[in-house]
């Protein structure tokens, strides 16, 4: 009996432990970071919508059709046939109407309506679950330790995005312009990612505890991170050359490949004079050239990171890089796949969700050289 007693003791005691302040503590704080992994999933998946619904507002050449900013009273659409006459009175003194689309019924004007308020609107939505997010955290305590912080960045980041947003709108209802700025585009464009790749690593992290991360990150590999910044670098400035190529409609002229117009060069690369270094952001054909090297030589360091990524012992960490190096030579096919073919619709948003998808893989890749999974004596990562 006394044998028993001691047992059901023990047993009492791990139960009193169990629910000492501090246990309840690191309870809740395991559930924090569980709710704020999956807030940023969400916030990831409304991101790449975002990101997929813009480039169809590009490719539809719906974006200058609303022509004010309205944060909160843009919410809603026109409800009367009243409301639809007033906006598309206002899109005819825009210069795209004037200049390219003075022919537009009002009914061809609901359908690119459509697309730029679905637009902004997701971005509404994107704003909301990172407000309602935040708030539930910070007012039940369940804000991860140390987060705050940076969730606060994301949300300043996106708000930042919604400002760039209406100043690349703004410079399309210029005098002479019908379509926005192509270098706001690449800047809008270029943020979208930036905030996409901050919320992946922030959602990697908050998958492991911050003490194995510490240990993990003593035992990281040096060469494979670099393989993976190296990929990273080339990767956003090629989404950049993409932004701008979509800018000016580059991708659907030169549809020949390997060459261009039959020739290595494309013609007339160099004729904007003054200055000349307008060709690199404004020449069609000079845009899309640099577009093509520069994903020649994406894939060449993608073909050398997989090459040193075999020399790994890290067997999550080789794979990883593997498979970003693959997806770097999917996305290549792909671009090309969308020049030969000028740049239908459905190709490109295709080819951009691959940029989205490519960019996720690098940032995997590095994030497992930097914080390596533990693996057992044989080789067998735990």
């Amino acid at each position: 009996m006394a044998g028993k007693r001691s047992i059901f003791e023990e047993v009492e005691s791990t139960e009193k432990r169990a629910a000492t302040p501090g246990a309840m503590s690191a309870g809740r704080a395991g559930r924090g970071r569980a709710f704020a992994r999956g807030w940023l999933m969400v916030l990831f998946a409304l991101v790449v919508g975002m990101i997929v619904v813009g480039g169809l507002t590009r490719l539809t050449d719906s974006g200058l059709s609303i022509t004010e900013w309205a944060p909160f009273s843009g919410a809603l659409p026109p409800l009367s046939a009243a409301d639809w006459q007033a906006e598309f009175a206002a899109y005819q003194e825009t210069p795209e109407f004037q200049l390219q689309n003075s022919a537009m019924t009002l009914e061809a004007f609901k359908t690119i309506f459509w697309w730029e308020w679905g637009h902004r609107q997701l971005g509404r939505v994107v704003g909301l679950v990172w407000f309602a997010g935040f708030a539930f955290m910070a007012l039940t305590a369940r804000m991860p330790r140390g987060w705050s912080g940076r969730f606060l960045f994301i949300g300043a980041l996106g708000g930042l995005q919604g400002a760039i947003g209406w100043w690349m709108v703004y410079s399309g209802l210029q005098e002479g312009m019908v379509d926005v700025a192509s270098y706001r585009l690449a800047v809008h464009l270029g943020l979208a990612f930036l905030i996409l790749a901050f919320i992946a690593w922030y959602a990697f992290r908050l998958g492991r505890e911050e003490a194995e991360l510490m240990g993990a990150r003593r035992d990281r590999d040096t060469r494979l991170q670099g393989w993976c910044d190296d990929l990273l670098i080339l990767a956003f400035l090629q989404i950049i050359l993409g932004a701008l190529v979509a800018g000016i409609d580059a991708g659907r002229l030169f549809p020949d490949w390997p060459l261009m117009a039959g020739e290595f060069f494309p013609p007339y690369m160099w004729s904007l004079y003054e200055p000349a270094w307008r060709n690199l952001f404004e020449n069609a054909g000079t845009v899309q050239f640099f577009h093509r090297l520069l994903g020649y030589g994406l894939a060449l360091v993608a073909l050398g990171a997989m090459i040193a990524a075999r020399r790994s012992g890290r067997i999550a960490s080789r794979g990883a890089l593997q498979v970003a190096g693959v997806m770097v030579l999917l996305q290549a096919v792909l671009g090309i796949v969308t020049v030969i073919y000028s740049s239908p619709l459905e190709l490109a948003i295709v080819h951009q969700l691959g940029a989205v998808l490519t960019v996720v893989l690098i940032l995997r890749a590095r994030f497992l050289a930097i914080h390596p999974l533990a693996q057992s004596v044989r080789g067998r990562a735990t």
